[in-house]
C-alpha cells in the first residue's frame, strides 16, 4: 500500500472521530496516531474541550496524552499523527515535544492553524523538532464537516 492509500484510510478514522466529536457538540476535529511501520493505531482522540471542561482537550492532546501513556514516555518518536484540522499553536508545540516524526492534516485553518497560517510554529527558530507536514489530505471532507457544524450553530 502506498503512502497516500495509508493517508487516505487513516484520516478516514479521524474524519470518522470527526463526527464522534460532531455528535457530543463538539467542533469536529479528529485525531489518530499511528505506528507506521506497524501500520497500526497507537491511539486517538476526537475535540472534547466542552464536554470535559478542558480547554486544552483537543483531537491532537487527547490522541498525544493517550499515546504517551500507552508508551510509558512523551516521546513519540516515529508516530504519524492524523488530525483533520490544521494544529493551533498549542497543539502545534505538543506536536513537537512529542517529537512526532510526521503531521498529515486535512483542512487548512486560516484563523486558528500555527504550521501553515499564522505563528508557523514549526517554521520558529526556538522549536526544537520539525515533523515532515503534509497538509490538505481529504481536506474538502473535513472543511464541510466544519462548515455544517458550525451552520447549524447558527
Amino acid at each position: 500500500m502506498s503512502e497516500a492509500d495509508d493517508d487516505a484510510r487513516w484520516m478516514a478514522r479521524a474524519l470518522a472521530l470527526a463526527d464522534q466529536a460532531a455528535a457530543a457538540g463538539e467542533v469536529p476535529v479528529g485525531a489518530v496516531l499511528v505506528d507506521p511501520g506497524a501500520g497500526e493505531a497507537v491511539a486517538e482522540g476526537a475535540n472534547a474541550p466542552v464536554g470535559a471542561h478542558d480547554p486544552t482537550a483537543h483531537a491532537e492532546i487527547v490522541a498525544l496524552r493517550a499515546a504517551a501513556k500507552k508508551r510509558a514516555n512523551y516521546r513519540l518518536t516515529g508516530l504519524t499523527l492524523y488530525v483533520t484540522l490544521e494544529p493551533c499553536a498549542m497543539c502545534a508545540g505538543a506536536i513537537s515535544i512529542a517529537r512526532i516524526g510526521r503531521l498529515v492534516y486535512g483542512a487548512e485553518d486560516p484563523k486558528g492553524g500555527a504550521v501553515t497560517h499564522g505563528p508557523r510554529v514549526f517554521d520558529q527558530p526556538t522549536c526544537h523538532w520539525r515533523p515532515e507536514v503534509a497538509g490538505g489530505v481529504r481536506a474538502e471532507e473535513s472543511g464541510q464537516r466544519l462548515k455544517a457544524f458550525f451552520r447549524d450553530k447558527r
